[in-house]
């Protein structure tokens, strides 16, 4: 493509000698490229961070910096443009473009999955078909006004089609980034707003090919029936001959094993050589990158592979350039008068008129509540790139002249810009949780109030499942009928990346398979949903997979406001650090201790931190052959009050050996001697209503040892519950003490524990406040070596300053043929 009509006025070498030699590097194609490119990054990227606090999507700021560096803006000094975009190097700047615009549309092609598309539910469907065809006839009407005043004498057929086409699109990739920033990407909402932008993609690919044909040189009608009919033979034998050979190339890239460099080229290689037909046949050379991605095979680790090596470079370094392309063309200026201006919001009423009033019209026919209807119909007018490349393509075959496309882009941008805080404003999901309404918040309650348990697990990847599944496992009990419910969730983190594909895939791949409903698959990437649902037989215990996919400065919202949602009484977090085969410890990620903290601190309910060291083996062993040694560290407080109500839980299984350790200071004890420096969120001296709370729990713990001593005679099944009392004069014997439990597999301690002898506790400086002077004793002091896991337990105390968190339909569940006993 050459930007405005402009053909190289001379060659341009491709480096220079240097400013030593006296020649101006910005003579020569490759420094002044490179000085292109980093413009338009700082640019682009400067724009983004300042769209940010408004959720904007990055293209958006890309598609402004393109116009500024355009004529409409910089470009109006004719010594910047000559200097820094100056006529000769344009054809290097846009074929580099149109290069990275290739590789991107291939990447676009495989975030849509054809099998998909047959199973598109029929609500989806007809919002898709909808979207579709309403604009595309009021496109066809507006473009009657437009050849009537500032478009006179452009071809008609393929003008009316163009119009059609640029009004009906809906940007797929941008949708599924805007539904991720919102966190609406795992609702019901999302779900069906992807799965119509995805039939809305493919059909608008289609109508553009043929705007394409229609729009050649030729001036016979058979030269646009032969290119259709080429470009149609084209798409067969991609289907009927590439596609066979790409499927047995992903068969040889297993799971867990890196792709060889080998597959990648050949792949990139049908790339280029599919674009380059498409092109030899006079449709454009972006189809043949879109069909090689749309025939991809999306099962395995191959797409994955595919989209981690090419999407950061295609994405953030090449595609900027097209946006830049697209900005030198586009000159505001020539929307002058009341007409021009009168046309433009013509034209933005007419694209956001049909797109949100024909699909809210067939969603409340489709009986969706018209809140949704509305946010669907506002997520659905979602433009971006492919707006920008069909605009281009009439801008580059004369279909559309400069006013037009002005006007055009500048309707792509504000439908773009509008999309999220409409959406936002208009669509509230669930309603605030009054205080009054939320009951059993900790384990302590719910015991007392004989409640069904309800846990929420959370992993970060499958190499946590093991140790989930043993300790919900250890904590369904087994004498009472439907007494624990389990919610796993995924934690994702939403990244930088513009493609869709891998959040898309992740959803999918985990519990909430939105766009694949079988479970055929054998891939280990449904290892999660699998090992779940081999538990949930087995073992009759309600497990949910749930996702959230957020940034990671966020996702604790997302687990605080699933956790209200669910009313669980406990959140269970993985540890930030992980065992290595020397059993020291290793850093997985230091943005998960923050998520953890944040949890700990804003979570409507009790929190728990795992500590693994390989809790139970690390494999699901038969309930009959489980058995686990557990200790409770009792020192007094809330948070030891609740580890042990959670540890009294687990002792209901037949196999848990559970072992309440309460340490008593002496006469002799002396606290003055320690000085404590794990000071966060330390509580002080013991109250003396949190001691009398203590004295009761131990009581009643003292009570249920005897009943099951009177029990033990009729069953020998019958769980086994030793209390221990650990008369202490310092913090040495505390240690001593804690070192002769070191061979069980649990502990159970309390983030903050009070009193005396927990004051007492010699502790060096740890980087791990969130664990608590005992967590940090048994994890990372020599003076107690032990290898079991810990799990430091905080009990939730309602504050009254705490505001009452909205419930967010943020995360989504697979349906289970298992009634939830979650309450009304």
């Amino acid at each position: 493509m050459v930007t405005n009509g402009t053909t190289c006025s001379g060659t341009m070498k491709a480096t220079s000698n240097g400013v030593f030699q006296g020649e101006n590097p910005l003579h020569y194609a490759l420094p002044l490229l490179i000085l292109q490119i980093c413009i338009v990054l700082l640019l682009t990227r400067v724009l983004a961070f300042l769209l940010r606090p408004l959720r904007q999507p990055r293209v958006i700021a890309e598609i402004v910096g393109g116009i500024l560096l355009g004529p409409s803006a910089l470009g109006k000094s004719s010594k910047f443009l000559n200097t820094v975009f100056p006529a000769k190097s344009l054809t290097v700047l846009d074929t580099l473009a149109n290069l990275g615009l290739i590789f991107f549309l291939f990447l676009v092609g495989l975030e849509l999955d054809p099998k998909s598309l047959k199973r598109t539910g029929k609500k989806a469907l007809s919002i898709a078909l909808a979207g579709i065809t309403f604009p595309f006839i009021l496109g066809i009407g507006t473009s009657f006004v437009l050849r009537s005043s500032i478009a006179d004498g452009v071809s008609k057929a393929p003008f009316l089609v163009f119009m059609g086409v640029a009004l009906s699109i809906t940007a797929f990739p941008v949708l599924a980034r805007i539904l991720a920033e919102i966190k609406l990407l795992t609702t019901d909402i999302g779900k069906i707003a992807l799965s119509a932008a995805a039939v809305n993609d493919v059909a608008a690919w289609i109508l553009l090919a043929l705007a394409v044909a229609l729009s050649g040189d030729g001036n016979s009608p058979l030269t646009s029936l032969w290119v259709f009919l080429a470009g149609t033979g084209f798409v067969l034998f991609c289907i009927y001959a590439v596609q066979p050979g790409i499927k047995w190339i992903a068969k040889r890239c297993p799971e867990g094993e890196p792709v060889k460099e080998q597959y990648v080229c050949y792949t990139l290689g049908i790339v280029l050589a599919a674009s380059f037909v498409t092109d030899l046949i006079g449709i454009h050379a972006l189809f043949g990158a879109f069909v090689i991605g749309v025939i991809f095979p999306k099962e395995g680790n191959f797409a994955n592979s595919l989209v981690e090596k090419v999407e950061d470079l295609v994405s953030g370094l090449f595609l900027p350039l097209y946006f830049v392309s697209s900005g030198l063309k586009t000159d505001v200026a020539t929307i002058q008068g009341a007409e021009s201006w009168g046309l433009l919001v013509l034209v933005i009423f007419t694209a956001c008129f049909g797109k949100i009033v024909g699909t809210v019209a067939v969603s409340l026919y489709c009986k969706v509540p018209l809140d949704e209807s509305l946010a669907l119909g506002f997520l659905m007018n979602t433009k971006g790139l492919v707006e920008l490349i069909v605009l281009n393509i009439g801008k580059d075959r004369g279909v559309l002249n400069d006013q037009v496309f002005a006007i055009m882009v500048l309707m792509a941008i504000f439908t773009t810009f509008m999309t999220t805080p409409l959406v936002l404003a208009v669509y509230k999901p669930g309603k605030a949780i009054t205080k009054g309404d939320l009951k059993n918040q900790t384990v302590e309650e719910t015991n007392q109030s004989n409640k069904p348990l309800r846990l929420m697990f959370c992993f970060h990847s499958i190499m946590n499942i093991p140790t989930i599944v043993n300790l919900i496992e250890a904590s369904r009990g087994t004498n009472r009928k439907e007494s624990l419910s389990v919610y796993a969730m995924h934690l994702m983190e939403l990244s930088e990346r513009s493609s869709a594909i891998l959040m898309a895939h992740k959803v999918r791949k985990n519990g909430l398979p939105f766009w694949n409903k079988d479970k055929t698959g054998t891939s280990s990437s449904d290892m999660v949903v699998v090992a779940f649902e081999a538990f949930r037989r087995l073992s009759r215990v309600s497990v949910r997979p749930m996702t959230a996919i957020s940034a990671i400065s966020t996702i604790h919202e997302d687990i605080c406001r699933s956790a209200e949602r669910k009313r669980v009484a406990m959140v269970i977090l993985p540890f930030h650090k992980h065992v290595r085969l020397d059993r020291t410890w290793e850093t997985t990620r230091n943005e998960y201790r923050w998520i953890n903290k944040k949890v700990m601190d804003e979570s409507p309910c009790s929190v728990a931190i795992l500590v693994d060291r390989g809790l139970g083996g690390t494999t699901r062993v038969a309930s009959s052959d489980f058995s686990l040694a557990i200790t409770v560290l009792f020192f007094g407080g809330n948070d030891d009050r609740e580890a042990l109500a959670f540890a009294v839980r687990m002792a209901e299984h037949p196999g848990i050996t559970l072992t309440v350790v309460r340490f008593i200071p002496s006469e002799e004890f002396k606290p003055e001697n320690v000085k404590l420096e794990i000071t966060e969120d330390q509580t002080g001296s013991c109250s003396g209503e949190t001691r009398l709370t203590d004295i009761e729990a131990i009581t009643e713990l003292k009570a249920k040892i005897k009943e099951q001593e009177t029990s033990r005679s009729d069953s020998d099944s019958e769980s086994q519950i030793v209390y221990e009392e650990k008369i202490v004069k310092c913090h040495e014997e505390v240690c001593e003490a804690i070192k002769e439990y070191s061979r069980s597999n649990l502990f159970l301690v309390g983030k903050s524990p009070d009193g005396s002898v927990a004051s007492g506790l010699n502790v060096v400086r740890s980087d791990t406040p969130e664990l608590g002077p005992v967590g940090n004793l048994l994890t990372s002091s020599e003076s107690v070596s032990t290898v079991a896991s810990v799990l430091v337990v905080q009990q939730y105390v309602a504050r009254c300053e705490s505001p009452v968190v909205g419930v967010l339909k943020n995360v989504t569940e697979e349906e289970w043929p298992v009634k939830d006993t979650e309450s009304p």
